[in-house]
């Protein structure tokens, strides 16, 4: 496969997504999810049960707001840097005239 300046672009969007997911996600993923999973136990357990089913369930739904985050922050960055990669593409594309634009008027 060739190498372009899409896919090193999502490499580095990817990258750049684990930097961010460990800056921003991670806190807000425990927090948010944390807070959800407490939430959730107080409503099916009633408030002050703390046995061990409740904490099963907090630790479930902060495993699953962090990787949640973690899928978010990662794959929305790659995505932006795929998306600039085939932009430098096409426009080196261009300056080298090997860009074809297909006209489908004109074929017909």
């Amino acid at each position: 496969m060739k190498t372009t300046a899409a896919k090193k672009f999502a490499y580095l969007g990817a990258g750049a997504g684990l930097v961010l997911f460990t800056v921003f996600g991670l806190l807000y993923g425990f927090l948010l999810a944390g807070v959800m999973g407490l939430q959730l136990t107080g409503m099916i357990f009633g408030p002050g049960e703390f046995g061990i089913l409740a904490r099963v369930i907090v630790a479930l739904g902060i495993l699953f707001g962090v990787l949640l985050a973690a899928l978010a922050c990662v794959t929305g960055t790659a995505t932006l840097g795929y998306l600039v990669g085939l932009i430098v593409d096409a426009i080196k594309d261009t300056r080298t005239g090997s860009l074809k634009i297909h006209n489908a008027a004109a074929n017909k």
